[in-house]
């Protein structure tokens, strides 16, 4: 008989949460957003006061389809990837810009972390394969970071193929 207590979770080996980088904040999108909309609407009106007054509606149509492209931007900053690596399970999970989630799972000890690197440019893509299944993760980091996270996740699946000392 098993008593209740017995029971013992696994170690995380390795957790990571990857986000889209977004450069300007919503401070620095309002400052943007009003220079950008002030200096549309002073051109606006010298060319109303010239007699041009449909170049107006041009400057006007101009600052609300920047606005919506940076909406749509930050819309797709809300996708995210979670990689978490256990001795018996290594879990992807992906989670678009509508809050719908895929969960990709596989046993550490068959994948295989595949780097696609450019001479110049560094890593381009990474793929984890396991069992004829190939997976695209990281797509949206940067060279380097994609290489930085290669690195710390190729130790944590080295780590769960070696093993880990149960307590």
């Amino acid at each position: 008989m098993k008593a209740d207590n017995d029971q013992r979770t696994e170690p995380t080996l390795f957790s990571a949460v990857l986000t889209p980088h977004r450069s300007l904040g919503p401070t620095g999108f309002l400052i943007l957003m009003a220079c950008f909309g002030g200096a549309s609407f002073v051109t606006g009106m010298v060319f109303v006061m010239l007699g041009a007054w449909p170049v107006f509606g041009f400057l006007g149509l101009d600052v609300l389809l920047v606005y919506l492209a940076f909406r749509i931007n930050y819309r797709a900053a809300k996708a995210y990837e979670e990689v978490t690596v256990t001795p018996s399970a290594l879990i992807v999970r992906k989670v678009n810009r509508l809050g719908f989630a895929r969960e990709w799972t596989a046993n550490p000890l068959w994948v295989r972390l595949q780097q696609d690197v450019h001479e110049e440019f560094g890593v381009e893509r990474l793929y984890l394969i396991s069992r004829g299944r190939r997976l695209a993760i990281a797509g949206f980091l940067s060279p380097q970071e994609k290489q930085s996270f290669a690195d710390a996740l190729s130790q944590a699946l080295f780590a769960a193929k070696r093993g880990v000392a149960q307590n």
